[in-house]
C-alpha cells in the first residue's frame, strides 16, 4: 500500500471527538474513518452515538453501518476496510482522519496484526457452551493459567477475545500471546497521533450522564425494542453486547428495574472509559490535550491546519 499521511484522533467515550471533528471538516479537506467497534453495525444508531444522516451528508464518514447486527465484525476486517477507505480518500485529493476510541482497532492499525491460525468452529462452540455454563470470568481464569500475558490484556467479560484466545490454545497447543510475539507489522503509515485525555472523573461522569439522558430522549430504549422484535438476535452477539445495549435488552426482556438498568449503563460506560484511558496513557503520541483545558479545541484546530498544509498534495 502506498504510504498515505493519516491523522489519528484518539480519546475515550464522551470526550467530544465527534463534535470537534465535524467542526474541523467544515474548514479542512478531511474525511472521517470511524474507529469504533459498535458503529459498524446497522440499526445501532442512538446508543453508539453515530453521526446523524445530516452530519454524514456534510462530512463523509467511513466504516459506519457496514454489517448487520447478526454478524460478527473482526479487527482484521477493520484493518482491511480502513486501508481501502484511506486509499479512496487520498485518491480524491483529501486527507483521512481516523477517529474513535476502539483501542484494539487503533493498535492493529498502528502495529499491524499477529498472524493467527484460522478459526475452529467446533472448538469455539464448545468454549461458548462452557462460557454460558460456568460464566466468562471463570473461562478468563482458565486463560490466566495457560496464558497470563493474554489474560492481563483481556477483560474477564470480553467473551469474544477470551473465547478466541482459548480457541487458539486448544486448537494449536500454543498460547495466543506466542502469536502476538511473532507479529507481522504492516508497512507503517505516516501518522500524526493526537490524543484527548480526561483527568477529571467527576466531570466525565457528568458528561456520561448528560449523554445518556439525550440518548434516552432520542429513543434508545425503542431502538433496542426494535432489535428484539427482529427475532434473530441474541444476547451473545457482539452487537447486542455493545456498551449499554445489553442492560436495556435485559430490562425489556426480564423486567429489570429502570434505575438498576440506568446504573448498569453508566457503570459500563465508565468502565469502558477507564480501559480506554489505560491504553491511551501507554501509547506514544505526537500531542496530547486534556479536555478539561479550554484551549484544546483551538490548539487542535491549529495543529490540524499545519498538518493539512504539510501533507495535502
Amino acid at each position: 500500500m502506498q504510504a498515505i499521511p493519516v491523522f489519528l484522533l484518539m480519546g475515550p467515550t464522551a470526550s467530544g471527538k465527534t463534535e470537534q471533528v465535524l467542526e474541523l471538516a467544515a474548514r479542512f479537506p478531511i474525511e472521517v474513518v470511524s474507529v469504533d467497534s459498535s458503529m459498524v453495525y446497522r440499526e445501532l444508531d442512538i446508543g453508539t452515538a453515530k453521526p446523524t444522516p445530516a452530519e454524514r451528508a456534510r462530512v463523509p464518514h467511513h466504516l459506519i453501518d457496514l454489517v448487520d447486527p447478526s454478524e460478527t465484525y473482526s479487527v482484521g476486517r477493520f484493518v482491511d476496510d480502513a486501508r481501502q477507505a484511506v486509499q479512496a480518500i487520498h485518491a480524491r485529493g483529501r486527507l483521512p482522519f481516523l477517529v474513535g476510541g476502539s483501542f484494539l482497532y487503533f493498535r492493529a492499525w498502528i502495529n499491524g496484526l499477529a498472524p493467527l491460525p484460522p478459526a475452529s468452529p467446533a472448538v469455539r462452540r464448545d468454549i461458548e457452551r462452557r462460557g454460558e455454563s460456568k460464566g466468562w470470568p471463570a473461562l478468563h481464569a482458565e486463560l490466566a493459567r495457560i496464558d497470563p500475558l493474554a489474560a492481563a490484556r483481556i477483560h474477564p467479560h470480553d467473551r469474544q477475545r477470551v473465547g478466541r484466545s482459548l480457541e487458539v490454545y486448544e486448537s494449536t497447543g500454543q498460547p495466543i500471546s506466542a502469536y502476538w510475539k511473532r507479529q507481522e507489522h504492516t508497512r507503517p503509515q505516516p501518522c500524526c497521533r493526537a490524543i484527548l485525555e480526561v483527568a477529571d472523573r467527576v466531570a466525565l461522569r457528568t458528561r456520561i450522564d448528560g449523554r445518556l439522558a439525550r440518548m434516552l430522549e432520542q429513543g434508545w430504549v425503542e431502538e433496542v425494542a426494535r432489535l428484539m422484535k427482529r427475532g434473530d438476535l441474541t444476547e451473545s452477539l457482539p452487537a447486542i453486547r455493545s456498551v449499554g445495549y445489553l442492560p436495556i435488552w435485559r430490562h425489556l426482556k426480564t423486567g429489570v428495574g429502570w434505575e438498576e438498568t440506568r446504573g448498569a449503563i453508566v457503570t459500563e460506560t465508565l468502565q469502558l472509559a477507564k480501559r480506554q484511558m489505560t491504553w491511551i496513557r501507554s501509547i506514544e503520541a505526537d500531542v496530547r490535550w486534556s479536555v478539561e483545558d479550554a484551549r484544546w479545541k483551538r490548539e487542535l484546530d491549529a495543529w490540524v491546519g499545519r498538518w493539512v498544509e504539510a501533507n495535502l498534495c
